[in-house]
């Protein structure tokens, strides 16, 4: 019986076409089917052919973040070192949302891939040559976190399970013991108990208060600087 070969599948085995297909199936199907078999079916090989070339599933899988990291566009440089900072993030974004697996497998990997460090390079360059000090650059690094590499972290996961609309009820019954709660519950337009966010409106918003911050740090350092 011949085993099917996919259409995207490259004449030769290789490094690359496996990653391509991987990224491929789980960008289509979710990560859970980008299992090693799945994979050798698509490419019409035997899978135990696949750990030559890639290693194991762990293995795999930092090839297939290192090549979406890697995918991430530099835009061109702005008016200020915010602005490029900020457009270099927000395109990182735009990349994570067209690959939804991959910030989790990115959090799960205990060491940074080799494309993740040049984009991080990238972006500590734009700070330093707008003239923020290398203290404040890393301090900027701890407080931008995952947001560098376009996702940010909530404090609950709002998409974890179904949350029904907050009705005046249980605003009211929160009221009693929770009014802040209550408050924001009531006057926010999230769908939902506080959950059902805009999170590109959230990670916009989260990065402009964080680069405002660190200007103005900026700013303060290089005041102090000349006056002394």
């Amino acid at each position: 019986m011949t085993t099917r070969r996919s259409k995207t599948a490259p004449a030769g085995l290789s490094r690359e076409g496996i990653v391509a297909v991987a990224l491929r199936v789980a960008d289509d199907e979710g990560l859970a089917a980008a299992s090693m078999r799945r994979i050798a079916q698509e490419l019409g090989v035997d899978p135990m052919s696949l750990y030559r070339h890639v290693g194991a599933k762990d293995g795999l899988l930092d090839l297939m973040t290192d090549a979406v990291v890697a995918g991430i566009e530099r835009p061109a440089p702005a008016a200020t070192w915010v602005e490029t900072a900020r457009d270099l993030m927000l395109s990182a974004r735009r990349t994570m949302i067209r690959h939804p697996w991959a910030a989790e497998v990115i959090k799960s990997r205990p060491d940074p891939t080799p494309a993740a460090l040049r984009h991080l390079d990238t972006l500590l360059g734009v700070l330093r040559e707008g003239g923020v000090s290398l203290d404040l650059t890393h301090h900027a690094l701890h407080v931008l976190g995952s947001r560098v590499l376009g996702f940010s972290e909530d404090l609950y996961d709002d998409k974890a399970r179904d949350r029904p609309e907050t009705t005046a009820a249980q605003a009211a019954a929160w009221a009693r013991e929770l009014p802040r709660i209550a408050e924001m519950a009531l006057a926010s337009t999230h769908e939902g108990a506080l959950g059902g966010c805009d999170d590109d409106e959230e990670f916009a918003f989260s990065l402009d208060l964080i680069l405002d911050g660190l200007e103005q740090r900026r700013r303060a350092e290089h005041g102090r600087s000349v006056a002394s």
